[in-house]
């Protein structure tokens, strides 16, 4: 073979290499918490709208900069003394066409993800049906950030809606099977009939939970490669890696579907504060795992205990919504299958691209162990900054 041949080929494993080396790096610069969600609970009557709305105490420090001591922790005198900046930065991200909104109670929250200001607005108003409901919240600081809506109206179904800030518009929030629409500027733009938002919401929570797919990487790194007598050796053909991975996969999503459920719907509860944490050990052990077997099982079984854990994780988005039973069963069916389909993204995209690498003499070197450090090493860092209540990587 020419020494061009050989270089050429060096450089493309190279390029390879650094693409999904890139996968677990990008990560390490990333939020690592849940996506950043608010909740907005709108009771309707006619010729009155009260409006509750949750967030965030960590997704405002981002945009405001609350600790004003910078030690990492907020404190309740810290978050009082900024009350009028949260309600004028929150007011201004917020308006429903034909409501005057105007501020009431404040309070403060603790939710299964962390703490959360609570601001109560109010409107001598009929909400329109459709509502238009203009939302930008943190879309100056955090384009993954989202709205989740309910609306109450007497004697009609729960309507839900996400609100995406990141279109420059607003959602206009309504029932599962009815039309929504949007505001762009002052007009009102009708859109198709969306029975699929929670759906297109799981697709973006899994994309966005940086932590869940960084432990997807970690099993599917060998994925494309054999221990034989304590040695890697690649795979021949691609079915002999598809196998695997689809039993991980499999393993991995009934479990977190299992806990999802139960979380959601607050029959089993365990708090961020152990969750979160215990995610990221996840993580360092999977990856671990790569480098030096751990485990006296197969790794579906691994992929099943610890899905066990991620499922608590997805959970809140749905968890905070205390959605009647049916407006429940068909958001959480939707969310879920979300949720694969981001994850089967991921596992396509991973697993093509460790198959075209799995014969460069250096994969396990590089890849393999050189990608597991890499997730150990950050997985180290989020425990440390879930358990201390710090902030080690930039956002």
């Amino acid at each position: 073979m020419r020494c061009s041949e050989l270089r050429a080929r060096a450089g493309r494993a190279a390029r390879g290499v650094g693409l999904a080396l890139a996968l677990l790096g990008a990560a390490a610069s990333a939020e690592a918490h849940k996506s950043s969600d608010s909740y907005l609970q709108l009771d309707a009557r006619p010729g009155a709208l009260a409006l509750r709305w949750d967030i965030a105490l960590r997704d405002l420090d981002i945009a405001l900069d609350l600790d004003s001591d910078g030690d990492g922790k907020l404190t309740w005198g810290e978050v009082r003394a900024a009350w009028p900046r949260i309600e004028a930065y929150a007011t201004a991200r917020l308006s429903i066409e034909g409501c005057r909104l105007e501020t009431g109670e404040r309070g403060l929250e603790r939710r299964s993800d962390g703490a959360y200001a609570v601001l109560h607005l109010a409107s001598a108003c009929t909400l329109p049906e459709p509502p238009a409901i203009r939302y930008s919240l943190f879309a100056e600081v955090d384009p993954t950030h989202r709205g989740i809506a309910k609306i109450e109206r007497p004697g009609q179904p729960v309507a839900l809606s996400v609100l995406d800030p990141s279109r420059g518009s607003a959602a206009g929030a309504a029932a599962a099977d009815s039309a929504t629409s949007a505001v762009s500027g002052s007009a009102a733009v009708a859109q198709p009939p969306s029975r699929w938002q929670f759906l297109v919401e799981g697709i973006h929570h899994i994309l966005g939970g940086y932590d869940h797919v960084l432990f997807l990487l970690c099993l599917l790194l060998p994925a494309v490669m054999r221990r034989q007598g304590g040695h890697w050796q690649p795979v021949e053909r691609l079915g002999q890696a598809i196998w695997p991975v689809a039993g991980i996969v499999t393993a991995f999503t009934v479990a977190h579907s299992i806990t999802l459920a139960l979380a959601a719907l607050k029959l089993v509860s365990l708090p961020s504060w152990f969750i979160e944490p215990a995610i990221a050990v996840t993580i360092a052990l999977a990856a671990l795992d790569n480098v030096r077997p751990v485990f006296p099982v197969r790794r579906v079984v691994v992929a099943f205990c610890f899905g066990l854990i991620h499922g608590f994780g997805f959970a809140s988005v749905l968890a905070e919504l205390n959605l009647p039973t049916a407006d429940f069963a068909w958001a959480l069916l939707q969310f879920n299958l979300g949720l694969e389909v981001g994850q089967l993204m991921i596992v396509v995209v991973t697993t093509a691209v460790l198959f075209v690498l799995r014969r460069w003499p250096r994969y396990r070197a590089v890849v393999i162990r050189g990608g597991s450090f890499t997730a150990m090493a950050i997985a180290a860092i989020w425990f440390v900054e879930r358990v201390a209540d710090l902030k080690l990587l930039p956002a």
